[in-house]
């Protein structure tokens, strides 16, 4: 008797030949990066806003950030729905465990939202000043908070741990700052775009401080020294030093553009760290792995499919808005 055909045939590799789970990490990140990059421009800008006087000033400010705000906020909702889609298990423990915390950044944020709005409202001295105060304050409440978020993510505590996870956040507002004096400057001309250089080099001067406060607060805990001693940190962290001379000169040079780029550069290059370090265990405090966390293989397959169509779709709609306003702006606007 002959053997049945399916018998002598090989058997179908039916998986991805890509790891889709290791594939959404890098997505997942990217997606934080975006938005710390984007809205970090915004954050930035509203730190400057308390360094100005001059009313005209203040408005450009406002103006300048007016069209992109609300749009760049989009990447840290694509950043949570990624997480929750994707590895629903980290979701849950990570949101569980830090919801108050997370509640003050998405109330810094409606802060930050609200407060340009009601400050041209009406032209009362008292009422523009309370206003001014809640727009710097929810601008830079918000990177802070969100800072100490990952800061606790990385080391896995349910309770922010000083000095290491307040480190971590006053180095994203240093970033944001660095961001914004880029975008500002980029903006605007005269004596604002030049005090805005001035606050971005001191900006990134603090972050580079920040950057080897916390490499070092990191390397005396054991739990994460070694991962931290591995070669691709360290070559983040010198790649952090190098475009963050890079932006130095840009500033310095008044290239502005440039500069705003390299800004980006040192944002995504903290983003990456923050996921070399994590990977493979992406939640220390329950030791939950990328396969564990992850869903089934049809589902992310089908996610990755979702996510290749309209994610670009995503991005155009960003191309476009920022090639419409993408000129110098005064204070009634673009």
């Amino acid at each position: 008797m002959t053997e049945p055909v399916s018998a002598t045939l090989p058997p179908v590799a039916l998986s991805s030949p890509i790891d889709l789970p290791t594939l959404w990490v890098a997505v997942v990140f990217a997606f934080l990066g975006t938005f710390l990059f984007l809205d970090g421009f915004d954050f930035g800008a509203g730190a400057l806003f308390a360094t100005r006087t001059d009313e005209k000033e203040r408005e450009r400010i406002l103006a300048a950030i007016g069209p992109f705000w609300d749009g760049n906020e989009v990447w840290l909702v694509v950043f949570g729905g990624g997480l929750f889609a994707a590895f629903p298990p980290l979701y849950a423990s990570l949101f569980s465990r830090h919801y108050l915390l997370l509640f003050g950044v998405l109330g810094a944020l409606i802060c930050r939202g609200l407060a340009p709005e009601f400050y041209e409202q009406r032209e009362d001295e008292a009422w523009q000043r309370w206003w001014g105060r809640a727009f710097v304050v929810g601008s830079v409440t918000a990177p802070l908070l969100l800072g100490v978020f990952v800061g606790n993510w990385l080391l896995g505590t349910t309770v922010t741990e000083a000095p290491a996870t307040v480190l971590v956040g006053l180095a994203v507002v240093a970033l944001t700052v660095v961001t914004g004096g880029a975008f500002v400057a980029l903006k605007t001309d005269g004596s604002l775009a030049a005090d805005a250089r001035t606050w971005g080099l001191r900006a990134l001067a603090a972050y580079l401080l920040s950057l080897v406060a916390v490499f070092l607060a990191l390397v005396a805990r054991p739990a994460v020294r070694p991962a931290l001693l591995e070669p691709v940190p360290l070559a983040l962290v010198a790649v952090s030093s190098a475009v963050g001379g890079g932006y130095a000169l840009a500033i310095r040079r008044e290239r502005d553009r440039t500069a705003f780029f390299a800004a980006g550069g040192l944002t995504y290059a903290l983003v990456a760290l923050v996921a070399v370090l994590l990977f493979p265990t992406l939640d220390p405090a329950t030791g939950l792995t990328v396969t564990e966390a992850a869903i089934s293989s049809p589902a992310i397959g089908l996610l990755t499919l979702s996510a290749a169509l309209l994610v670009p779709l995503v991005c155009v709609y960003f191309a476009v808005l920022y090639s419409t306003f993408a000129g110098p702006v005064e204070a009634e606007g673009y």
